[in-house]
């Protein structure tokens, strides 16, 4: 089954190792993957085995959304240009969708192809942010392509999308938090690490978010005892100190086999939880949901900024789907 899985979590959580490791597993299956890094601090490369210099020369989504619009927008007569495409913007007729399988411009233009042990994965990352940025941007101008890109992307059986991505509350501004079948919250058993569960849990409360809470640095009973206290049934599983992680803390890297079997089968547990949520999949809520969100981010500033009205580029009649046919 293909699944849309995010990792979200405060930093230091261990969000991107987890979420490397889920992605190493994955590809152990032979299924399709497609990983991306939309975290503010781009360290999910490394994490998957690039050096430092390879990770550097990763292109940067951001660099590409001039691209990546001109290729979605395809024909569909409700988009004028790509210049009043934004971040929000859902499919219609004539645009052209993405698919995980596939070779377009866009993977041609910002994914590369990283080689595991267990197989290939196609990875993407939306750039770092940098010094220029700051007092001019917020890092949701950065994940913009990114949203674009899973707005457009149909998912079939048997392939996966894993996103690294910060919790802050940019993805809620946006509505990218609505873009996944699965939501793993990453959260140490602290108060800290609590209270980011608390804000996701509610920010995500009336939009159906299935989301579930990997406790991450667990160290005994005590630990499992309160982060089920705090955030109940929500806590699927934890993972406690890994000698192989360590190691890929420390540059080197272990081959996947020598993961330990403890931590393997949580993985294969997370795997099942995405797997499950497949069949209550509701296309329909899902393109609602899209176009909830543009219609909002039009009004707020959209509108404004492009000067025309991004209500006239919704598609009341089209659904997202399986079935649904891309602009060749």
């Amino acid at each position: 089954m293909n699944m849309k899985t995010a990792f979200v979590g405060k930093g230091g959580s261990g969000k991107t190792t987890l979420s490397s490791l889920f992605v190493r597993h994955l590809a152990t299956t032979g299924s399709p993957v497609v990983a991306v890094d939309a975290d503010i601090n781009q360290h999910l490369g490394t994490a998957l085995g690039l050096t430092d210099a390879q990770a550097r020369r990763l292109p940067a989504m951001g660099e590409h959304l001039g691209l990546i619009k001109d290729h979605l927008r395809g024909s569909n007569p409700r988009i004028a240009s790509a210049e009043t495409m934004i971040k929000t913007t859902p499919p219609g007729e004539g645009s052209r969708l993405l698919r995980v399988r596939e070779d377009n411009p866009v993977y041609e233009a910002c994914a590369r192809p990283v080689e595991l042990d267990g197989g290939t994965v196609r990875l993407m990352v939306t750039g770092p942010f940098t010094e220029a940025d700051l007092g001019v941007a917020c890092y949701h101008s950065k994940t913009g392509a990114v949203e674009l890109c899973l707005n457009h992307l149909v998912d079939t059986r048997d392939e996966y999308v894993v996103v690294d991505m910060t919790a802050g509350s940019d993805s809620f501004a946006s509505g990218m938090f609505t873009r996944f079948d699965m939501t793993f919250l990453v959260a140490e058993p602290t108060r800290k690490g609590v209270s980011v569960y608390r804000q996701y849990k509610e920010y995500a409360r009336d939009f159906g978010v299935t989301l579930k809470v990997v406790g991450n640095k667990v160290q005994g009973q005590d630990d499992i005892d309160f982060l089920r206290s705090e955030v109940g049934d929500d806590l699927l599983l934890t993972f406690g100190h890994s000698d192989f992680v360590r190691a890929m803390e420390k540059g080197r890297t272990p081959r996947f086999e020598e993961l330990e079997d403890e931590n393997r089968r949580a993985l294969g547990a997370l795997r099942a939880a995405v797997d499950a949520t497949y069949e209550q999949r509701d296309w329909e809520r899902y393109t609602q949901q899209m176009v909830h969100f543009h219609l909002k981010n039009a009004r707020s500033w959209g509108n404004e900024r492009t000067g025309a009205d991004l209500a006239a580029q919704v598609d009341t009649a089209f659904v997202l789907r399986e079935a649904a046919t891309a602009t060749a």
